[in-house]
C-alpha cells in the first residue's frame, strides 16, 4: 500500500477556518476541541497532542531487553522503516513522521511510567508489546483517546475505541488450531489432547479457545500452565506423555516452544504441536530443536508467513533486507509494518476530515470496513467488540525459507467461529 497525500483544503475551507478563527479571538476564547488541546494548525487541520505544523509524533512501548526482546527489535525496525519510506513521499497531512521508543523490557511497572512519559507528546502509539501491559494501560489509552495498536491479541483486550487489536485472537487462534489437526486426521473424537500455556491473559485467553473447540470435537484438554521465565518444559512433557495426549497445543515464547519440541522429541512423545504464532521466531531454526520443529510443528497466524509470495510482502521484505541487512525478516516484521500502514490509513482520512485531534484520529480509523494494506487478510475496524479479521492461516517451519516458516494454508475460517463469537455475548 502507498501511504496517499492528504487532498488539499478548498480556499472556502481554509477562509472559512480563518474567519473562525478571528471570531474565536475576539470573544476571548479558544479553538480546543475534544478535550485534547486540539487547535488548527496554518493549514487549517484541528491539532492535538503529538501533532504540530511540522511534525506527527507517535509512539511505541515495547520489548528489546525482555522475554520478546527479538520480537520487540523487528518491530521497531519495520515501523521505523515505514516512517522513513513515509517521509520520503512526503509524510502524513503535510507532516513528517517520528516515532518515539521505549524499551520496558515487558515489566508493566516500566511500561506505565514510559506510558505515562511520552502519552503527552504522541497522538498513537502503533507498538505497545505484551497483553499484560496492555491491560495495564487500558483504562488511560481509552481515556486519553491514544489510538493504540497492541502486539498482543487476548480477547480481553477488545471493547475500547481507542485499542484495536489487529487480525484475530489467541482463542480464535487455538480454535483454528484444533479444527486443523481434526480435518487433517491427527486427531479423533475421544483423544486427549495438550495445552501448554503462560499464565496471565495471554494463556487464558487461548485456554478458553481450546477448551471450547475440543468439546465442540469430543476431545479432552489437558492443560500445563507455565511462567515467562520457564524454559525448560521436561516436567510439563513428562506430564503430557503420561496423560497420552495425542497433540500438543502452545501459546508461549519461542523459548518454550522450542525446549517443548525437543524435549517431546527426545522422550518420545512425537505428536503433532501447534503454535500460535508469539511461540515462534526464526532463530529457532538455528537451534538443537530445529529438526523436531521441521518434524511436529504447525503455527496459526492471522499473517501469511514473511516468505509469501504476495506482492506487498515481497516488497516488505526486499526493503527491510536493504535496509537492515542481516536483522532476521519474522512476523514481528510484517506484524510492526502492516500496523503502521494501518494507522496511517486512519491519519490520512482524518486529516482529510480536518482534524488530526485524538479523537477524531480513532473515528476515522474506526471507520474502515475493509481495511487492506496487501500484507494479509482485509481487517474490519468498525465493530470494536469483535476481532479486526476472523481468518486464519497455518503454517510450518522451513529453515531454507525467509523467516522460517512457508505456508500450509492459506486464510480461512474455522467451523464454528461464529457461534463462538455469538457464545461469548
Amino acid at each position: 500500500m502507498n501511504v496517499t497525500h492528504p487532498r488539499h483544503r478548498t480556499t472556502g475551507t481554509v477562509l472559512a477556518a480563518a474567519l473562525s478563527v478571528l471570531l474565536l479571538a475576539g470573544t476571548g476564547c479558544s479553538s480546543k476541541a475534544g478535550g485534547d488541546g486540539a487547535a488548527d494548525g496554518a493549514d487549517g487541520v484541528e491539532a492535538g497532542p503529538g501533532v504540530t505544523d511540522d511534525t506527527i509524533r507517535l509512539g511505541a512501548l515495547t520489548d528489546l531487553t525482555g522475554p520478546y526482546a527479538t520480537l520487540g527489535k523487528s518491530i521497531v525496525q519495520a515501523q521505523q522503516m515505514w516512517a522513513d519510506e513515509t517521509n520520503a513521499e512526503g509524510g502524513i497531512c503535510g507532516r513528517k513522521v517520528e516515532i518515539i521508543v521505549k524499551d520496558h523490557g515487558y515489566d508493566v511497572q516500566k511500561a506505565v511510567t514510559a506510558y505515562a512519559d511520552i502519552a503527552p507528546d504522541v497522538v498513537a502509539l502503533p507498538q505497545v508489546i505484551g497483553s499484560p501491559v496492555v491491560t495495564a494501560l487500558i483504562d488511560d489509552i481509552e481515556r486519553d483517546q491514544v489510538l493504540t495498536f497492541p502486539q498482543a491479541w487476548a480477547a480481553s483486550l477488545l471493547g475500547r475505541d481507542a485499542v484495536q487489536v489487529m487480525g484475530t485472537t489467541y482463542d480464535l487462534d487455538m480454535i483454528a488450531a484444533v479444527d486443523f489437526l481434526t480435518r487433517t486426521g491427527k486427531l479423533a473424537e475421544g483423544d486427549s489432547i495438550g495445552h501448554v500455556h503462560f499464565e496471565g491473559d495471554y494463556g487464558a485467553n487461548a485456554l478458553e479457545g481450546s477448551k471450547w473447540a475440543a468439546g465442540r470435537a469430543g476431545l479432552k484438554v489437558v492443560g500445563q500452565e507455565i511462567k515467562a521465565t520457564d524454559t525448560d518444559l521436561s516436567a510439563q512433557v513428562s506430564a503430557l506423555r503420561k496423560a497420552g495426549v495425542k497433540a500438543v497445543l502452545i501459546s508461549a515464547g519461542p523459548a518454550q516452544t522450542a525446549s517443548l519440541a525437543g524435549v517431546a522429541a527426545s522422550r518420545g512423545l512425537r505428536v503433532p504441536i501447534v503454535s500460535s504464532a508469539p511461540g515462534f521466531a526464526p532463530q529457532l531454526m538455528k537451534t538443537p530443536a530445529a529438526a523436531a520443529l521441521e518434524s511436529m510443528l504447525h503455527v496459526v497466524s492471522a499473517a501469511p508467513a514473511v516468505s509469501s509470495g504476495l506482492p506487498g510482502v515481497r516488497r516488505m521484505v526486499a526493503a527491510y533486507e536493504k535496509k537492515y541487512p542481516g536483522s532476521p525478516v519474522d512476523s514481528g516484521v510484517l506484524s510492526g509494518y502492516n500496523a503502521a500502514h494501518l494507522l496511517a490509513v486512519g491519519l490520512e482520512k482524518a486529516c482529510e476530515e480536518g482534524s488530526l485531534a485524538r479523537a477524531d484520529v480513532v473515528r476515522a480509523h474506526r471507520s474502515q470496513k475493509n481495511a487492506d494494506t496487501g500484507l494479509g487478510t482485509p481487517q474490519d475496524f468498525t465493530d470494536v467488540s469483535r476481532p479486526a479479521s476472523l481468518e486464519t492461516y497455518v503454517l510450518r517451519p522451513d529453515r531454507k525459507a525467509t523467516g522460517g516458516l512457508v505456508g500450509v494454508e492459506d486464510a480461512h475460517r474455522a467451523p464454528g467461529v461464529e457461534e463462538y463469537l455469538s457464545s461469548r455475548g
